[in-house]
């Protein structure tokens, strides 16, 4: 199993950190259902951001499985080395470093994977934050500013040297965004071109995928982003194909149900009777694109803004109906 620092991961894979997607709710629930790591949503580097709302809720680690992973951005070494050594205090045990993130917002402020096209500052930046604390770091980074400047090997020595613990390569450049296919062939060439352990990201969207993904990357492990949303599950049923050899199915209509009226439930708890409900719709959202026939339900799901609403939407809506029920 991958090897992190002082931490041995129970699996292979790993919940990318995904800006508005994992929270704490979220995280603890791709954790209970498999995941072998998880990290939070980004934490802004500028210690002016600090006590606001969104970062108070990004740095909570209620119950979270063990090692507590947060990623933090930036682009100044001495801040981010202060922001590393601020979130340790506050139970992190593993500091996951943005410099994938393709956000025009985090780009603007030459941060992300804007950071890819300044290998000197890249390096200053790691050595700054490795210093700085005494757990893991770790390195999330795409193949390059572009498919003409892919310079992923060169990132990740450089990472390797200042002393990073593990890498996650998403397999598109900077100016790729989302669009197009990921490519796996770069992803391999940093695998061999450094012995600390190397996550495969992107597109990595069944359990198949990425058995297919780590035999042609050599890679540690995988890490799964975007097509978690919706299947929480998605996670285990990876790890589980990589145990034995065969995908375990999803949990029944009637378990994902259960899971997403716990979920929903979780996010009203952890933000509140005003903002818990809206978080919840795009969650729901996600579920429902997995569920073409009761999509049509979206727009009302959407409307409410009460928690008890919400709930008892879910539960008039899908426990214990069918398919064929909610298409009559």
């Amino acid at each position: 199993m991958p090897q992190i620092g002082p931490y041995t991961l129970t699996n292979a894979v790993a919940l990318a950190p995904m800006a508005g997607v994992t929270d704490l709710p979220f995280r603890q629930l791709c954790a209970r259902l498999g995941a072998g790591l998880v990290v939070s949503e980004m934490v802004n580097s500028n210690p002016r951001l600090r006590n606001t709302d969104k970062t108070r809720l990004r740095t909570r680690h209620d119950a979270e499985i063990e090692p507590r992973s947060v990623q933090i951005a930036g682009n100044d070494p001495q801040q981010m080395a202060a922001a590393a050594r601020y979130n340790v205090a506050l139970g992190a045990q593993v500091i996951d470093i943005n410099m994938g993130c393709p956000a025009k917002k985090v780009c603007r402020k030459a941060a992300g994977s804007a950071l890819l096209a300044d290998e000197p500052l890249v390096l200053d930046i790691l050595q700054a934050v490795v210093a700085a604390v005494q757990v893991p770091v770790t390195l999330k980074i795409r193949t390059g500013s572009s498919p003409q400047a892919r310079n992923g090997v060169s990132i990740a020595r450089i990472a390797e040297d200042a002393g990073v613990a593990a890498l996650a390569v998403h397999g598109r450049t900077r100016a790729c965004a989302f669009r197009g296919r990921a490519e796996y062939d770069t992803i391999a060439d940093i695998v061999a071109a450094v012995d600390i352990p190397v996550f495969a990201n992107g597109d990595i969207d069944s359990a198949e995928k990425a058995e297919a993904v780590l035999r042609h990357t050599g890679a540690a492990g995988v890490m799964v982003g975007r097509a978690a949303q919706g299947r929480p599950w998605l996670c285990g049923q990876i790890a589980a194909r990589l145990a034995t050899g065969s995908t375990p199915p999803a949990p029944s209509l009637a378990q994902q149900v259960a899971l997403l009226h716990d979920h929903v439930s979780a996010l009203h708890l952890f933000y509140g009777d005003f903002l818990g409900p809206r978080i919840a719709r795009k969650h729901v959202g996600w579920f429902l694109q997995h569920q073409p026939q009761w999509l049509t339900h979206r727009a009302a799901f959407n409307a409410l803004d009460d928690s008890a609403a919400q709930l008892h939407m879910i539960d008039q809506l899908f426990t214990g109906t069918t398919a064929e029920n909610m298409a009559a």
